[in-house]
């Protein structure tokens, strides 16, 4: 929460100094305002919801008993510290580049599953590395196939929609209306980019885990047990079949609503969210024990609901002052064409810890991106890769998509920080390294 606030200050005393209002105008107010309509951005607000129900129904879904069984047999490969970071940290970034909201919800899970296991077998545990190794999905998502730069640029007309026609006719023949994500996220580059980091990133937090001394003190993971009975006193909520009826009923309107995105595996929040209410109903036997996981897993939620619309707020003064288009342009300005790559990884970088959201960010980097490449003769896949590269790298100081980790794991910012700043510069030396010898 402090880091919030003080991120929100900061931004608006960036802002403030650094960008102008008309003449006219009152340029504090008028951050002011930016400020405010960003907090309440119906949009962002709607995103926000569904981040927390991505974290509600995930934990929901892994106190049923099947999922819990299951978990209980993937974590019988940790038995020490070392293996438990490259068991989180390895299918976390697998479950990241299928789909970040994924990588997001079963690291945490997994890191929390594993923590029990500590406390329930007496083993040590370097916890709060294991709770970074868990987080490490967010170092590269927007390199897999949820990312959200290369996506868009593959849309229809996308990247046609940042410019005047008379502007794409001045460019004439070297612009491309949509790019294929061919070149971008299925490109032998980003194929080897994503080997690479998934080999090193586990192997190094295994050397991590040996050289740091493993502790058993953890936080109190383990739930006191309570029968149904103490949660309800409705027959009906002890009942199987009324929960069963309508998870088969969800699953039946998710298959007929989303079969065709899953084919394209186009899976968004809502598709997600859907996906697991359904199975939350159908695997937990009855609604007296949904709603004791319920009541368990929404603790857990308190900080998304109020620190997502600071951030929100945050985006507003970047995006509404200028100030991201003012960080995009300065880099662009300093640099050559065989440093623009580079300096849009800065720059993406940067903007990134006060706007943590990919599609939010290319919204307002995209065009002045996709220009500068076109200007200066750079290849338009490497720009984009490299944006998002620097978008994702960043994840690891902003604690912004930590937040549902920290709540599951019961971790501090803190004391994950030092491993996520590690992962932070190991990260960077592997991304830009790629812009430079693979790209």
């Amino acid at each position: 929460m402090s880091i919030a606030l003080l991120l929100s200050l900061l931004s608006l005393v960036l802002a403030y100094f650094f960008t102008a209002s008309p003449a006219e105008e009152i340029h504090l107010f008028n951050l002011l305002h930016y400020w405010k309509n960003g907090i309440w951005n119906p949009d962002l607000l709607v995103f926000g919801y569904q981040m927390m129900l991505i974290l509600v129904l995930g934990h929901i879904l892994v106190l049923s008993k099947p999922v819990a069984w299951l978990l209980s047999k993937v974590t019988l490969l940790a038995n020490s510290n070392s293996s438990a970071v490259v068991l989180v940290s390895s299918m976390t970034i697998l479950m990241a580049y299928f789909n970040w909201g994924l990588g997001l919800i079963f690291g945490a899970i997994l890191v929390r599953k594993i923590g029990e296991k500590a406390q329930r077998e007496g083993f040590s545990l370097n916890y709060p590395l294991l709770g970074a190794s868990g987080y490490v999905g967010m170092l590269v998502w927007h390199g897999g196939l949820s990312g959200s730069a290369p996506l868009k640029a593959s849309e229809e007309n996308h990247l046609a929609s940042f410019f005047s026609t008379s502007k794409i006719a001045e460019f004439g023949s070297d612009f491309l209306p949509q790019l294929s994500t061919a070149h971008t996220l299925f490109s032998l580059s980003n194929a080897i980019v994503a080997l690479v980091v998934l080999i090193v990133i586990p192997l190094f937090l295994r050397g991590l885990s040996l050289k740091q001394s493993a502790s058993s003190q953890l936080p109190n993971l383990l739930t006191k047990k309570t029968s149904e009975n103490e949660t309800t006193s409705h027959s009906l909520d002890l009942k199987p079949y009324l929960g069963k009826l309508i998870g088969g009923l969800f699953l039946l309107t998710f298959f007929v609503t989303y079969g065709d995105k899953i084919i394209q595996l186009e899976i968004t929040p809502n598709l997600l969210n859907f996906f697991m209410l359904s199975l939350c109903f159908l695997l937990h036997k009855n609604i007296a024990s949904f709603s004791k996981a319920l009541q368990q897993a929404i603790q857990g939620a308190s900080g998304i609901l109020i620190q997502f619309p600071l951030y929100f707020g945050i985006m507003g003064i970047m995006s509404e002052s200028g100030l991201v288009s003012d960080v995009a342009s300065f880099f662009i300005q300093i640099s050559s064409a065989e440093t623009l790559p580079i300096f849009t990884f800065i720059s993406a970088g940067i903007v990134n810890i006060f706007v943590p959201s990919g599609g939010g960010q290319w919204a307002i980097q995209g065009p002045i991106l996709t220009e500068a490449a076109l200007i200066k003769e750079v290849e338009l896949p490497k720009m984009i890769m490299a944006f998002a590269y620097g978008d994702q790298v960043t994840n690891m100081l902003q604690p912004f998509w930590a937040l549902p980790l920290l709540a599951i794991t019961k971790l501090k910012a803190k004391e994950i920080f030092p491993y996520t700043f590690a992962l932070f510069l190991l990260g960077s030396i592997l991304f830009v390294s790629a812009l430079i010898f693979i790209y």
